[in-house]
């Protein structure tokens, strides 16, 4: 039981990062704040939350495999593959920030230039479109939890 309770405060710890920081990335990625500080913050932003994505993953396979459920309980659950896929999506999706990101940080140490008003504004974009998505994600965990989607 020590186990279960470690792992699931590990892993929800990791989301509560997660969750933060891709809020952080929100907050900063507007048109009328950002400025050469954000442009390097953006970035370190963006750092942390892909370690705490990295970190919800291995803690939710490590729960899977060491929890008290186990896996024959997790992967033969439809709801499982669900919460994978949105994350899926949401690691895909969040490919594009980061290295544009990137590009901002090395055009601006290179040509002191900010990015455009559209480049930051489709970023900003898919920014809020992963918030979201991470949003959906409880709601089916707290039903796989439950032991929807069982036959």
């Amino acid at each position: 039981m020590t186990l279960e309770a470690i792992l699931a405060y590990l892993h929800l710890l990791a989301i509560l990062t997660m969750v933060v920081f891709i809020s952080s990335e929100a907050a900063l990625c507007r048109v009328q704040w950002l400025n050469a500080a954000v442009v390097e913050r953006l970035a370190k932003v963006d750092m942390v939350y892909g370690i705490a994505a990295i970190a919800v993953l291995a803690t939710g396979i490590a729960r899977t495999w060491w929890g008290v459920k186990g896996t024959a309980w997790y992967w033969t659950n439809p709801l499982l593959h669900v919460k994978l896929g949105l994350f899926i999506i949401v690691g895909v999706l969040s490919i594009f920030p980061t290295l544009t990101y990137f590009r901002w940080r090395k055009t601006l140490r290179s040509t002191g230039k900010l990015p455009a008003e559209d480049d930051i504004k489709k970023t900003r974009k898919l920014v809020m479109v992963q918030a979201h998505l991470i949003a959906l994600i409880p709601l089916v965990a707290v039903f796989l939890a439950r032991g929807f989607g069982k036959q």
